[in-house]
């Protein structure tokens, strides 16, 4: 028989030895879920998650204070216990309430609405982007990006896949956020690496007056042994003054150089200006005037240590977009080299291994043969001439079959539809043409990407904004009228289409009168 005492200490340690096994069990079935979308209360801060941290040490000293008075006392139930858990119940072998390795950061859209995402310590930007393309049901085109974004200092910047997102969380300031947008120029050079770094701004570091092939140009690149480098002319901002300086600049991998006697190479006229190890390099969005830049084309390598110091950056001009575009790609590539292919062919790997379990059985063209049904039995034709005319024939029977149609169509064919236009993604309503420049820069300059808007000039018309070689040009479509009906065109009545989504689909498939064919929508997704 067990005296009160000892019945009471066995209830104590019975209920302490469940406890820790279900706190246990929780945590560990909690850190396993996948990354989950969860919204904080009010009280608690979002861009803070220190907050949450301080939170759970308080818990934990709390704990330790309650639990320390205890005795040491025979734990009778051992096989309650965890197999790393010691059979006496100390002060230590209580469950405290430790961290769960997933952190708390706030993102946000086009519109500036944000969402809180609880993620992992070891999530990387590609991982996070998958997700979010996910959760909000967007089309995974591998076009995505998570945009470091510095209001304070006028800076942005799209994080490469590999990076982790806690990681450069860290290494910003409560005012910095993260932006959830489309980036098509990110792997732009590996797509046409022709159209980028002009013959005169690709050397080698041991010949002054050596240059690369275009055809070598991407190997050189990637390639840890040679020693590529890229020169040319760059607007510099003195330190801590707002006077430019145009000097020659040399771009190697060990860092960013500036020549104090002309063009020279000589080692004795070089002098670092920045360090490509731990900087990173940023688009500046904040106007040309307030910096007093020569141009409209500026770019700024930001040390990773920096956080508010403008005094500390290292602020560059380009003479246009292609140049700002080169030197910025050649930062990204002298510091990632192969790791950044890498990223790029992550994707078009796991398309084409989709694509070889989805697609049909291919079938050989040799295999193919001419056949003539006119009769009761199908025969083959061999004659190539009869097969030829036979297929002449049935092109003049299908066309004469399409304007039949046609025309049958024609006869019922409304007119234009002012409204279709709107629910779709490339459509922005009234957007200035300052804000579709701004909208295309932030999406990337690369051929083809498009939107439409409302025309500010003329309250019937609509204007398409498109890009190519690096600039935005527009296009004003006009409602014409024939025959009672009207209809939308771009070249002045030529080509006629009931609505703007007939006019984009013809456009998709065919260059017209444009400079090159619509391939890239610039669109916003709402979080």
């Amino acid at each position: 028989m067990l005296s009160n005492l000892q019945h009471e200490c066995l209830c104590v340690c019975f209920s302490f030895s469940l406890k820790s096994t279900f706190q246990k069990d929780s945590l560990s079935t909690d850190f396993k879920k996948w990354p989950k979308m969860l919204m904080l209360p009010p009280a608690t801060s979002h861009s803070r998650p220190i907050f949450l941290y301080s939170s759970r040490r308080l818990q934990e000293e709390d704990q330790q204070y309650r639990t320390s008075s205890l005795p040491a006392i025979p734990n009778p139930f051992p096989e309650l216990c965890s197999p790393a858990s010691s059979p006496t119940l100390s002060s230590g072998s209580f469950p405290q309430c430790q961290p769960s390795g997933k952190y708390i950061i706030k993102i946000f859209s086009e519109d500036g609405m944000g969402k809180v995402v609880e993620i992992p310590a070891d999530m990387t930007a590609r991982d996070l982007c998958q997700f979010l393309v996910y959760k909000n049901h967007c089309v995974d085109d591998n076009s995505w990006a998570l945009v470091e974004h510095h209001p304070a200092l006028g800076l942005e910047r799209c994080l490469e896949d590999h990076e982790l997102v806690v990681q450069v969380q860290a290494s910003m300031t409560s005012e910095s956020k993260f932006l959830f947008r489309k980036n098509y120029a990110k792997y732009e050079f590996f797509k046409n690496p022709l159209n980028f770094f002009p013959e005169q701004m690709v050397a080698l570091c041991q010949e002054t007056s050596g240059t690369i092939p275009p055809s070598q140009l991407l190997q050189n690149f990637l390639n840890s042994s040679s020693c590529p480098e890229i020169q040319g002319y760059l607007y510099v901002k003195e330190m801590g003054r707002k006077s430019w300086k145009k000097l020659y600049v040399f771009l190697r991998r060990s860092g960013l150089y500036f020549s104090t006697k002309g063009t020279s190479k000589e080692p004795r006229h070089l002098q670092l200006l920045a360090d490509l190890e731990d900087s990173n390099v940023f688009t500046v969005i904040t106007g040309r005037k307030l910096h007093n830049a020569p141009t409209d084309f500026k770019f700024c390598i930001k040390p990773n240590k920096v956080r508010n110091e403008v005094k500390e950056l290292r602020m560059l001009c380009a003479e246009d977009e292609q140049s700002r575009t080169c030197w910025m790609t050649a930062f990204r590539l002298f510091k990632y080299g192969i790791l950044l292919y890498q990223n790029y062919k992550i994707p078009q790997q796991r398309k084409t291994l989709l694509s070889h379990f989805s697609a049909p059985r291919s079938v050989s063209e040799n295999s193919l043969v001419a056949m003539d049904f006119s009769g009761r039995i199908g025969r083959v034709i061999d004659n190539p001439v009869e097969a030829q005319s036979a297929a002449m024939e049935e092109g003049h029977a299908w066309r004469y079959s399409i304007e039949n149609c046609s025309l049958v169509l024609k006869a019922f064919c409304i007119s234009f539809d002012p409204v279709i236009h709107r629910t779709q993604l490339w459509f922005h309503g009234r957007l200035s043409r300052e804000e579709s420049h701004k909208m295309i820069n932030q999406q990337g300059r690369v051929d083809g990407m498009f939107l439409l808007r409302d025309s500010q000039s003329n309250p019937k018309a609509f204007v398409l904004t498109l890009c190519h070689h690096q600039k935005i040009k527009h296009f004003q479509i006009l409602l014409c009228e024939e025959d009672g009906q009207m209809f939308l065109s771009l070249d002045d009545g030529a080509t006629k289409f009931t609505d703007l989504i007939q006019l984009v689909e013809f456009y998709v498939l065919n260059r017209g009168v444009l400079p090159c064919k619509l391939k890239h929508p610039c669109t916003t997704v709402a979080l």
